[in-house]
């Protein structure tokens, strides 16, 4: 027998499921983290008594799954801090007229993160992504602990005091895109830019006209050709300041530096920017509005390439959707990570009150064509938005492909690249990967390629119901 046809409601084709035939005492570790990855993740579903590669029943007599059950709560009471809210429950079946139970764990995902796990005196945290249970990252940790807390860093108080003299970019900023209108004090008052005292907001900190901190670092580059890896970098500047200061800088490397073209119609001539000034602005904005500032050591990237236009800012869409790539930007929902600079740059009139403003980058790109489509990937670290550059006929194949750099595998094949890079942000199946490498799903992919990179640790495997999914072990290789 298997799970499936006792649990009716059971979802086996997700990464929330993981299953076990019996609680290994000897590797107690192993099964620990996928509890703790679930609560520190999105949830999800443990099973002990079903076979791990089929889902098959192994099951429990009565005493055996009370003491299993026992046994599970023990370890988890002393391993996991804090303890997820868990439900555990027996699910009876019958195999030759004799009563056998499987052990049911539902784990919600923990209000209080990040759930640590601590085993021999060493604590780690753990994260379940895509059917895979790994250590999380750093700006994962951040996330979770940001989340847990339900604060936000720029609405967070100072130890510096408002000095009206002190924001004179702001105001000027605000006039220029308010037809001349003063920022007022209520207004800022009433944003929370600073309290009754007087005191500022972390937020209101970042505007200051002399602000030289690096919560604010940008680097900008220029790149020969269609890669980070394999084409010669032509520029990368660096700069901080206040926030008004890292926008202008934003817009002016950008514009001048784009390409720019003449197209005929008639006896018309129009000309093309690379990129609309104002999609460009919009990305601008929606990189500095949603930045995790959280993230010491981080900054927004503005890569230009021969295609295209990249700009990255750390941390992923906060409270939202984890999406891979997606064209439909209107339909992307993020919660604002930075409440107080949204408010600031919506009163500035350069953010929407409600949204993102991708509508307006759409609008930009509409008529353009199929490959001169923006678009958008996000990982757990930070997310991208991609401006196909107008003057490149050819438009733009597929940015969301990371370049990699790792030692070469032992015995490895021409398709090593190319699949660690496919495998790096998802979890494939080996008919995804033969068909983005154009070649058949054969013994070949699966024993010589997909089998070697997992020999030699470059890929994990992982069985989700009965189809085999294959990851990219990022311990490996390093992002370039």
């Amino acid at each position: 027998m298997y799970l499936e046809e006792i649990v009716h409601d059971i979802q086996l084709e997700n990464d929330k499921f993981e299953s076990k035939g019996k609680l290994n005492r000897e590797n107690v570790l192993g099964w620990l983290k996928s509890i703790a990855g679930f609560a520190n993740a999105s949830g999800g579903e443990f099973y002990i008594g079903v076979e791990d590669k089929t889902n098959k029943l192994i099951g429990f007599d009565r005493a055996s799954a009370d003491n299993e059950r026992n046994y599970f709560n023990n370890q988890v009471n002393e391993h996991l801090v804090p303890v997820p809210q868990m439900k555990l429950s027996f699910i009876r079946y019958e195999i030759n007229s004799n009563e056998r139970f499987v052990i049911r764990v539902q784990i919600p995902e923990s209000m209080i993160k990040p759930v640590i796990l601590k085993y021999k005196g060493i604590p780690s945290i753990f994260m379940r992504r895509d059917g895979f249970t790994n250590g999380a990252t750093y700006e994962e940790i951040i996330e979770m602990s940001v989340k847990s807390k339900n604060t936000q860093y720029d609405v967070l108080l100072s130890d510096k005091k408002y000095e009206a003299a002190n924001y004179t970019m702001l105001r000027e900023f605000y006039a220029s895109h308010n037809d001349g209108r003063e920022l007022s004090e209520k207004a800022l008052q009433s944003m929370g830019f600073y309290n009754e005292e007087g005191m500022l907001a972390n937020g209101a900190v970042l505007f200051e006209d002399h602000y030289q901190e690096k919560k604010t670092e940008v680097q900008c580059s220029v790149f020969s050709g269609f890669t980070r890896g394999s084409e010669r970098i032509v520029t990368v500047n660096r700069f901080h300041g206040n926030i008004i200061s890292v926008i202008n800088y934003m817009m002016e490397f950008v514009t001048q530096r784009m390409n720019h073209s003449i197209i005929k119609q008639g006896n018309t001539r129009e000309n093309i920017d690379a990129y609309p000034q104002r999609a460009l602005f919009e990305g601008v904005i929606n990189a500095v509005a949603h930045r995790d500032y959280f993230l010491d050591g981080t900054q927004i990237q503005v890569d230009m390439f021969k295609d295209r236009l990249e700009i990255s800012s750390p941390g992923s869409f906060y409270r939202g959707e984890k999406i891979g790539k997606t064209y439909d930007l209107p339909g992307i929902i993020s919660k604002r990570r930075n409440e107080l600079i949204a408010a600031v740059l919506v009163s500035c009139n350069v953010m929407e009150a409600a949204g993102t403003g991708f509508d307006k980058i759409i609008e930009e790109y509409t008529g353009k064509g199929e490959a001169h489509r923006p678009y958008i990937y996000s990982t757990s670290d930070h997310f991208t938005l991609v401006l196909p550059d107008l003057t490149y006929l050819e438009g733009v194949e597929d940015g969301s492909i990371p370049v990699l750099l790792f030692a070469p595998v032992p015995q490895g094949t021409v398709y090593d690249d190319k699949v660690l890079s496919f495998c790096y942000y998802q979890a494939r199946k080996a008919s995804e990967i033969a068909e983005y490498l154009g070649i058949s799903n054969s013994t070949y992919l699966r024993k010589q390629v997909l089998g070697n990179l997992e020999k030699n640790q470059y890929l994990e495997k992982n069985k989700v119901s009965r189809t085999m999914y294959y990851k990219t072990n990022s311990d490996m290789v390093t992002l370039n």
